[in-house]
């Protein structure tokens, strides 16, 4: 068995390049969606059930382009043309999305962009598995971190940068104010550039020499029992049908028909598998999702806690802050907007700690493992969040999100290491694509759920549901526990950037 040869510095540097850009579209979208919702008319009961779109864009497409990557082979290699067709999409929605005319639109606009950058993304991280060998991994994941840092920092800012510019930060009614349309411009165009630089200064081993080196050889893989399939659809099938009928019979919030859907969606398509053709992508990615590794099962219960708590912090911040750390929910006031630029700061904040993080974590790593750097990471994320339950004063937040980096840049990097060395590489693609599920089930139930829970328990305060997603982080690195720690990776992992 060969092992594919260390890359350097820069080499893993121009591989991850694109995750500049990539970030650059995120941020924006991250901190400012929920503000042009509510400028173009949401209430925040809404709120949640609009950004459904995020997360079930990359449950149906980060699979499908895992599996197409797996398969693809063109002059541009094989991951390669995924970035470049995404990247473009994306940037035309950047450039249309502040221009919305009506919230239907911007709706529509959140799935487009998502559905894009996926389309970008899922392969990004296929390809530092197929690049790199086991002892560089924690570096290259770390390295994607350090972008996703870096351009959240300058994309979270450009607002509230704009701003102190004298670009105008206030609007008419149902207007988006220049601050946010010119940073969207701006992002768009950095998310094209970054991902052509990766495009044009890489290359990527041809399908042959992956499977020479790889260190995880590929289990045969079990044909899948239809009938039994069928039967635990039905079970599925069933149980969300009950659920949405309990919603609708006893009066409960709307946004809990997401979580039935989501059921019911799952038995549907273990029944539906039973008629495709053993070698359709369909009958594939859910054969795989059956058959996947069993550390791969642990590291799912870990993902599940921290997007659940990640999701909950991107939809219910600008709320929080902008109502109890700046007094008012008017969108058109000088302190809502005033409110919602230093959300954006805060996120450039967490995202500016989170670069620096990941040239710390390879050195934890190599410390504590895995294992134990994941969980002290995502505890101090945690404790950042529960923070804001006690801080008054919004400029003492920055210190919140010194905790918040620290679990971003491990979320990032650190699963997606311990995956790397579960499965083989020529399914690289597709476990990737499976295992952004557990980033997108936990944020679907967090949209179904958040807002039932904070009209029920906790008076509709939108800051509760950061409390709720600094428990769940703990509870994430504490489940992080349970998964085998890879000696390969802890003992030989290099520095970061």
């Amino acid at each position: 068995m060969t092992t594919k040869p260390q890359l350097s510095f820069w080499q893993i540097w121009n591989m991850c390049f694109g995750f500049l850009g990539i970030q650059f579209g995120f941020a924006l979208q991250n901190a400012n969606v929920s503000r042009i919702f509510q400028t173009l008319g949401a209430s925040m009961d809404d709120i949640p059930v609009l950004w459904i779109a995020a997360p079930l864009t990359g449950l149906i497409v980060q699979p499908i382009v895992g599996y197409m990557s797996d398969r693809t082979w063109t002059r541009l290699g094989r991951r390669r043309p995924y970035f470049l067709v995404g990247a473009v999409l994306a940037t035309l929605a950047l450039f249309a999305m502040p221009n919305s005319p009506t919230l239907w639109i911007a709706a529509g606009l959140l799935w487009v962009l998502d559905a894009s950058i996926n389309i970008s993304m899922e392969p990004f991280r296929a390809f530092v598995g197929d690049q790199l060998p086991t002892q560089q991994r924690a570096s290259g994941y770390s390295m994607q971190s350090f972008f996703i840092g870096v351009g959240s920092v300058i994309a979270s800012l450009l607002p509230w940068l704009l701003a102190k510019a004298g670009i105008g930060n206030t609007a008419g009614p149902g207007e988006v104010p220049d601050t946010v349309r010119y940073a969207f411009y701006f992002g768009g165009a950095v998310l094209l550039a970054a991902v052509g630089w990766t495009v044009l200064r890489t290359r990527e081993y041809p399908p042959e020499m992956l499977r020479a080196h790889d260190t995880v050889p590929r289990a045969p893989q079990r044909p899948l029992d239809v009938a039994r399939a069928r039967r635990n659809g039905l079970v599925w099938l069933a149980i969300g049908a009950a659920s949405a009928f309990a919603v609708l019979q006893f009066g409960l919030d709307k946004q809990l028909y997401i979580l039935a859907g989501l059921l019911a969606a799952y038995g549907l398509a273990l029944i539906v598998v039973g008629w495709t053709r053993r070698d359709s992508a369909f009958a594939h990615i859910i054969t795989d999702l059956h058959d996947m590794p069993a550390e791969m099962r642990k590291l799912a219960v870990v993902q599940f806690f921290s997007w659940f708590a990640l999701f909950a912090m991107w939809i219910y911040t600008t709320a929080a802050v902008t109502g109890v750390h700046f007094g008012s929910a008017d969108t058109s006031s000088v302190a809502y907007n005033d409110g919602a630029n230093w959300v954006g700061v805060l996120f450039a904040a967490y995202n500016g700690f989170a670069a620096l993080a990941a040239i710390v974590i390879p050195w934890m790593v190599r410390r504590l493992g895995l294992r134990i750097s994941h969980l002290v990471n995502a505890t101090l994320g945690g404790l950042g969040l529960l923070s804001f339950l006690l801080i008054r004063d919004p400029q003492w937040l920055l210190l919140s999100m010194v905790g918040v980096g620290f679990a971003w840049a491990s979320i990032l990097s650190l699963p997606y290491a311990l995956l790397s060395d579960s499965v083989p590489a020529e399914k690289m693609g597709v476990f990737m694509g499976i295992f952004n599920f557990f980033i997108v089930i936990p944020q679907l139930v967090a949209a179904s759920l958040l807002g039932f829970l904070l009209k029920t328990f906790f008076g509709g305060q939108p800051i509760q549901a950061l409390a709720i997603g600094g428990i769940s982080l703990i509870v994430a690195g504490l489940c992080v526990l349970r998964v085998r720690e890879p000696g390969a990776a802890v003992a030989t992992a290099t520095a970061a950037p």
